[in-house]
């Protein structure tokens, strides 16, 4: 079960149903392609809720290890459909602000996948559609994609990642000129600035995209996710705390490959003693000795 952030449950169990993208798996590779070519993938509110429940799901498959994100017909997204903006279609402002949360949680339980993540972007990039890119491990673009925060000129900001994580991805002098001009930017200054990681030929993304899926699958997956897992938390603390984390995330990584025991550990899980009962177990013997310890 899942919860939104409107607390409501949800089982992901099954593979959603889905009329605005395509799902597609291939071994341990999930394949997402936003479907909305008329619209450049715009992100509609349909769109935007399949996404967010198949993210859900393949949040939830530990068999799945790399998931592929693209857009249909030459662009993978031009961000949220500001069609039913116009039309009134996200409510009055506290509705918008659940909206927006709603996509924030979107942006998040990408960005917090358990599995390697790549963008694999052709043409227009902008908006919602480079916000899903920051949430992303990977992201590789042609060389006649485009991108860019346009909001500022639709009187609008961005709401989930256009400034919260660009900032931390290029810093505040260019988080502001990207999103107070408003340009529409060439790819190659994407890599040039650390939002994208390659450009490849117009003709050579398909194959550049399944080059990297094939050397991560030869990767230890279980070493992917603790570096995914620390990565994305050490950014966020001070350089002190990170460190104290990235030394237990070492230790971790020295149990899961069984490297040998620690002498005054105990080799064993309370809980198994719990259930047992049995009075003559250490573990047992120092419960019953701690309960009652300087409680008077």
């Amino acid at each position: 079960m899942s919860k939104t952030p409107h607390g409501y449950n949800r089982s992901t169990a099954t593979r959603p149903e889905t009329e605005h993208l395509i799902y597609e798996e291939d071994g341990d590779v999930a394949t997402i392609t936003l479907n909305r070519p008329e619209v450049m993938n715009a992100l509609s509110i349909d769109l935007s809720r399949e996404f967010t429940e198949t993210l859900e799901y393949i949040r939830d498959q530990e068999h799945l290890h790399i998931v592929v994100l693209k857009g249909a017909g030459g662009n993978f997204c031009t961000g949220d459909d500001l069609t039913e903006m116009a039309a009134g279609k996200w409510g009055h402002p506290n509705q918008v602000f659940r909206r927006v949360r709603y996509y924030q949680y979107m942006a998040n339980t990408l960005e917090e996948l358990d599995k390697i993540t790549i963008a694999s972007v052709d043409g227009n990039c902008v908006g919602g559609g480079l916000e899903v890119t920051m949430a992303c491990d990977f992201v590789i673009c042609t060389e006649r994609a485009r991108w860019g925060m346009p909001e500022v000129d639709w009187g609008i900001t961005p709401g989930w990642g256009g400034t919260t994580r660009m900032v931390r991805l290029i810093g505040r002098r260019m988080t502001k000129e990207i999103n107070l001009l408003g340009a529409l930017h060439p790819a190659k200054r994407g890599v040039d600035l650390g939002l994208f990681n390659r450009v490849v030929g117009n003709d050579e993304l398909e194959e550049a995209t399944q080059e990297l899926v094939e050397l991560l699958q030869m990767k230890n997956h279980q070493g992917l996710r603790q570096l995914k897992f620390i990565i994305n938390k050490n950014v966020e603390a001070d350089l002190n705390t990170a460190q104290g984390f990235e030394a237990l995330q070492t230790a971790y990584t020295s149990s899961v490959n069984q490297t040998g025991a620690v002498a005054d550990a105990d080799a064993r899980h309370g809980w198994a003693s719990y259930v047992k009962k049995d009075p003559e177990s250490p573990i047992t013997k120092r419960r019953a000795t701690s309960i009652d310890f300087w409680v008077d």
